[in-house]
């Protein structure tokens, strides 16, 4: 499917109003970021919504995502049962707000620990068809962003984001293939295998790269990045 548009974001519940609850207000600037990257998915044909979890699945659009565990239960996506991991029902989520919505959709997961060459393989695989596909990818950065972020600050976790972040100003697919799987584990950097697959389904096209956020408001790396 070639890729005619791209768009990254994270993944924290908190994106959902509802599970926010009073905090909603905090994220408003992010959650605006991710609509807007989103929107710029209808262009598509298609949209394939790619986020890691543990075990490799794809999921077709009727697959449900329920926000209950978070303290949401009215909060949920799809017709069927709540199987969807926690990346690909924001991904979901989103989608549902925006214009993108109406368009075919599939989820793809991809496990934390594959490794880059085989993340990369999958999205050249991905851009290698006849349909016009937008790629809603969803990760984020590196929790070890502050001595308030859920696990203990990590001293290379800035430099780890912004090199990141850069990656996705830039458009530069070798930095975030070359992106060290064991160094984003120990960070816990959940976006690094997604954001490979990324770098290999942009490989053959033209789009470039605008980063519209990046911040670490929970001592959580967030970006959100759109490919036109």
């Amino acid at each position: 499917m070639p890729v005619v548009a791209a768009a990254v974001c994270p993944h924290p519940p908190l994106l959902v109003p509802e599970v926010a609850s009073g905090a909603a207000p905090e994220l408003d600037d992010l959650r605006a970021a991710c609509l807007a990257a989103v929107e710029s998915l209808a262009t598509a044909d298609h949209i394939l919504v790619i986020g890691a979890a543990t075990d490799p699945r794809t999921f077709d659009a009727s697959a449900g995502g329920s926000f209950g565990a978070y303290g949401a239960p009215s909060v949920r996506i799809g017709s069927g049962p709540p199987v969807l991991p926690l990346s690909l029902a924001i991904g979901g989520w989103l989608l549902e707000q925006t214009k993108a919505a109406q368009l075919p959709r599939t989820y793809r997961a991809v496990p934390a620990d594959t490794v880059p060459e085989m993340c990369v393989q999958l999205g050249r695989e991905i851009a290698d068809g006849n349909d016009r596909v937008g790629l809603l990818v969803m990760g984020d950065g590196s929790a070890r962003r502050s001595e308030h972020s859920p696990v203990h600050l990590h001293p290379r976790a800035e430099i780890f984001d912004a090199t990141v972040a850069n990656a996705f100003h830039h458009r530069d697919l070798d930095v975030l293939k070359a992106l060290d799987p064991d160094l984003a584990a120990e960070l816990q950097a959940a976006g690094r295998a997604p954001w490979q697959v990324l770098a290999g389904a942009l490989e053959g096209t033209s789009l470039s790269g605008d980063l519209t956020y990046e911040a670490a408001p929970y001592g959580v790396g967030y970006f959100v990045a759109s490919f036109t």
